[in-house]
């Protein structure tokens, strides 16, 4: 295995990676956190809600970090080249940098402290139950793109050189 695939290699269990923890994080924050809290006393709620908060926003900004540099490298050197001139492709792979994007705000929002963006906090259930859809349909669309429009090969296939090879009868 040559240095390059080792990296290729390495970029795609990072992006996976980074993306199952961020995800699995927040659907247990929304579906089993946030309803055992609920009957918290609010100062203990508020106690509790800063302390994870604290230690959450540091897994998170670390995370969108890990997305971004691994889903650009892995778009940019590893499957942009093989799929040049499919523009269905390219235009879901578009879509889900975008919807990326909008779910790193949202996740950023509602980690942060801004005061601008409170009100998103204080609805944080419900944002978060976005931001679970935005990354489901996110990953609706990797898999889509990964089974759906595989690599177009530069090189002819074992069976299409079989069918060269052919005689004719």
């Amino acid at each position: 295995m040559d240095s390059m695939m080792f990296v290729d290699i390495l970029s795609r269990w990072v992006h996976v990676g980074a993306s199952v923890v961020l995800v699995g994080g927040s659907v247990f924050l929304r579906f089993v956190l946030m309803p055992a809290a609920a009957s918290l006393q609010e100062s203990e709620h508020t106690a509790l809600r800063e302390r994870i908060m604290g230690r959450w926003k540091k897994i998170v900004m670390g995370g969108i970090l890990l997305l971004l540099i691994s889903g650009f490298y892995n778009y940019l050197k590893v499957t942009a080249p093989l799929h040049k001139g499919d523009g269905l492709y390219h235009g879901v792979m578009g879509t889900k940098i975008l919807l990326a994007f909008a779910a790193f705000f949202l996740a950023s929002v509602l980690t942060g402290r801004s005061p601008k963006f409170e009100s998103f906090r204080a609805n944080s259930s419900r944002w978060l139950g976005v931001l679970i859809l935005l990354t489901a349909v996110i990953i609706a669309l990797g898999g889509f793109l990964k089974v759906a429009r595989p690599p177009q090969s530069a090189e002819p296939s074992a069976s299409a050189l079989l069918d060269v090879q052919r005689p004719l009868n």
